[in-house]
């Protein structure tokens, strides 16, 4: 990092003293003249036909300004992908938690009364809560009838395979495939076949700001909206597609995001907050509970997945066939994409030449599911290396020696045929096992286990960013993403003061609304680094150019004859004009702030980031209590532009690891989620964070400005097979379910498995 100015710094947030301070306004403090708050009624059955609705009550509470139902709204369906979602439920309910009626009144106090008053009849009907179960032949419908909803091209970056929405099986409503190689000739050449089943159940995000929406509706038609979402321009398309009107008759105004982790991309109660705005004629705000979150969000996927792999005499994998079926709840609205795209890790990090992937999204009646860091991911990895430890034990051999005969090396296809460049997988799971101490004797009941993951840096969609020269020789970069706490905006600010030699707190980096902000795809996928920096190289590379012809005109010199150098334009005969000299002419010219956009379409990537992880645990032999002793975490990491944002990511994934592997379930029984507080549903606290060693493994190999590489959703994924590898190494109790509980493993030793 010599070489950098500010690149490589350990910066801290530029948006974080207001965040500590209480100065940030999210979406919640959003306060306007005239507002009303906005609750809804959800339904208490899994599955239900409406019979009737009663708001009579409800409409003559004082303070109450509107109260709708389904019967109220256009006959028109909502989501970020497939468009099967009601806003308010229409004759049938399908999930606990379902919104019913809305209303809004002068206070929340006030709504929550006027939702006691509303009498709904209904007739119970059939349900089905298990994703497996849904696709038999006499499941009952959680949808009669699909044909009618409507969804987007598959984009080309996610196809691969066989892809069909709403299949001809029960409840099916996507049927994914995945090949490479020949499956049958891989099984051929094997000597054993091994095949495991894992489940995997759902949970929640947990971050601490709960879905919230403010809708004002302009008396020329305007609809301003404040929104808990990461990608406003994205929101605004479904939004404007949800009530029917054009996009530029709506305006996504920032605000900062309290915590994403995936689940911060759905509208939520927005559309509700909008039909309630246009009956009252009033502003309408919509809060969340935390109970509301845990009932009706949009959770990780619960999975049921099935590996069948062949390992030849040497030790060798020869074919892999994986049958996924992820849950989507009641509804598929809250997906972006038609699958859930983590499915396409099935193979792992491993040489396998013949690969045949094969996964069902299936309607349940349960809350619907969402997308949560590395969707999918998590679920997978959690059965891939759990079935890895189990063929290395059946065939007697070390855990890490049969990772280490099949892990990917530089050359090799990986299991999709995907031609990885720089690959550094051995090397990152070596440095793993040297950091933990691998075959470093133990103590009684203390095992170690390992975890692997790979995943490619986000490149979908474009990204742009505006550089703006100020009047004060400041530099100003808006962008339409939101820093969702990842620490991005620190990052843009690092690369900008990099590339004009300036200290970062000369550059300020901004949110703009989707009035005036260039469009920008948004948070999400592991892209924002590489897109958004980018783009923001580009802006100022364009702001420079701009800078010389303005220098040009001042100096009466030729533009080629000028360069851009530590923050000056500069002649070859010494003359020079720094930033402050060129925005005051500017302003003496009479003429606007110097400003440039860059845009950034990005090509496919051709690297990938390995990440392994070796948990140490200990088990108390008497209540099968697992005590989580240390953890280790290499990375296969790029050039690191903020070690403290960096560490900060890996941090927080491994926080959310653990809980997944160890207390993390939201429970669902008949249909209903149980553990409605987050004093039952149990996020891990800093008791639970074990000691943790990050070593990392360097390259100048990522696509981000720099040669950076992503590292948000890596330290999450493999995490939880680690731990269940670690519980079987310590007192040999194998779990195919999550989360690894003690009741769990002393059931294992008092049965002897």
């Amino acid at each position: 990092m010599a070489n950098f100015a500010s690149v490589g710094r350990p910066i801290g947030h530029v948006e974080g003293p207001d965040k500590v301070c209480g100065r940030a306004r999210y979406t919640a403090d959003v306060a306007l003249p005239g507002m009303l708050w906005g609750k809804c009624l959800r339904s208490p059955f899994p599955h239900a036909r409406i019979i009737s609705i009663d708001i009579s009550r409800a409409k003559a509470l004082p303070g109450v300004h509107a109260v709708i139902t389904g019967a109220d709204l256009p006959d028109r369906r909502i989501g970020r992908f497939f468009l099967d979602m009601p806003v308010l439920a229409q004759d049938v309910v399908r999930f606990v938690g379902e919104k019913v009626v809305a209303v809004a009144a002068e206070s929340m106090e006030i709504a929550e009364e006027a939702l006691t008053l509303i009498d709904v009849k209904y007739e119970e009907l059939p349900a089905v809560f298990d994703a497996v179960e849904a696709m038999r032949g006499d499941a009952p419908r959680v949808h009669s009838d699909t044909s009618g909803y409507e969804h987007p091209p598959i984009p080309d970056f996610v196809h691969q395979g066989d892809d069909r929405l709403f299949p001809p099986i029960p409840n099916v409503v996507s049927q994914v495939q995945y090949r490479h190689g020949d499956i049958d000739a891989g099984f051929a050449q094997a000597v054993r076949v091994f095949e495991h089943m894992f489940n995997i159940p759902p949970v929640h995000q947990g971050y601490m700001e709960p879905h919230a929406s403010v809708v004002r509706i302009a008396p020329d038609g305007k609809i301003n909206i404040w929104i808990s979402n990461k990608t406003p321009f994205v929101a605004r398309a479904q939004f404007a597609a949800g009530i029917g009107v054009a996009e530029d008759r709506v305006c996504v105004n920032a605000t900062p995001i309290g915590g994403d982790f995936g689940g911060k991309g759905s509208l939520m109660d927005s559309v509700v907050g909008y039909h309630l705005a246009a009956q009252s004629g009033r502003p309408v705000k919509m809060v969340m509970t935390y109970t509301e979150e845990l009932m009706a969000g949009n959770p990780r996927h619960a999975a049921t997945i099935t590996l069948k792999t062949g390992v030849d005499a040497a030790g060798h994998i020869t074919a892999r066939k994986a049958t996924l079926v992820f849950s989507c709840g009641a509804y598929g609205a809250f997906t972006p994409l038609h699958t859930v795209h983590g499915s396409v890790h099935a193979g792992g990090p491993y040489r396998i030449p013949n690969v045949e992937i094969e996964v069902f999204r299936t309607y349940t009646n349960t809350v619907p599911a969402g997308h949560m860091r590395a969707p999918g991911a998590p679920q997978v990895v959690f059965a891939v290396e759990s079935h890895m430890d189990l063929i290395a034990r059946e065939l007697e051999l070390d855990p890490l020696a049969f990772r280490l005969r099949n892990t990917l090396e530089e050359g090799d296809p990986a299991p999709l045929g995907e031609q990885w460049r720089m690959i550094r997988c051995k090397e990152t799971l070596q440095a793993a096992a040297e950091g933990a101490g691998w075959g470093n004797e133990k103590p009684p009941n203390v095992g170690r286990g390992i975890g692997m993951y790979d995943r490619e840096p986000g490149a979908f969609g474009p990204s742009s960013a505006t550089l703006t020269l100020n009047a004060d020789a400041s530099l100003t970069l808006m962008t339409g993403a939101a820093d969702t706490g990842t620490g991005s905006y620190t990052i843009l600010q690092q690369i900008v003061a990099e590339e004009f030699q300036l200290p970062p707190d000369a550059v300020r980096v901004v949110q703009g609304d989707t009035d005036t902000a260039s469009w920008e795809v948004g948070a999400g996928g592991s892209r924002l680094t590489h897109m958004a920096g980018q783009s923001t190289l580009l802006a100022v590379r364009e702001l420079k150019d701009a800078l010389i012809a303005l220098a040009a005109r001042k100096l009466g010199q030729a533009a080629d004859a000028i360069q851009f150098q530590a923050g000056q334009c500069r002649t070859g005969d010494g003359q020079q004009l720094d930033l402050k000299a060129l925005a005051a002419w500017t302003a003496e010219q009479g003429e606007r702030p110097l400003s440039r956009v860059g845009n950034y379409v990005p090509d496919p990537v051709d690297v990938t980031s390995f990440c392994a992880q070796v948990a140490e645990v200990e088990v108390d032999a008497d209540t099968g209590q697992v005590t989580l002793r240390k953890l280790t975490t290499a990375h296969d990491v790029g050039t690191i532009l903020n070690p403290l944002t960096h560490q900060g990511q890996i941090e927080g994934g491994v926080a959310q690891g653990v809980g997944h592997a160890l207390t993390e379930h939201l429970m669902i029984q008949d249909g209903a989620v149980t553990n409605l507080n987050l004093g039952e549903y149990k996020l891990p606290t800093v008791m639970d964070i074990p000691e943790l060693k990050t070593v990392l493994v360097e390259s100048q190999a990522g696509p981000a400005p720099y040669a950076g590489k992503a590292v948000g959703e890596h330290s999450n994924v493999a995490i939880p097979a680690a731990v269940a590898n670690a519980v079987y190494d310590a007192v040999g109790v194998r779990l195919m379910d999550l989360p690894i509980t003690a009741e769990k493993v002393y059931r294992g030793l008092k049965s002897g498995e």
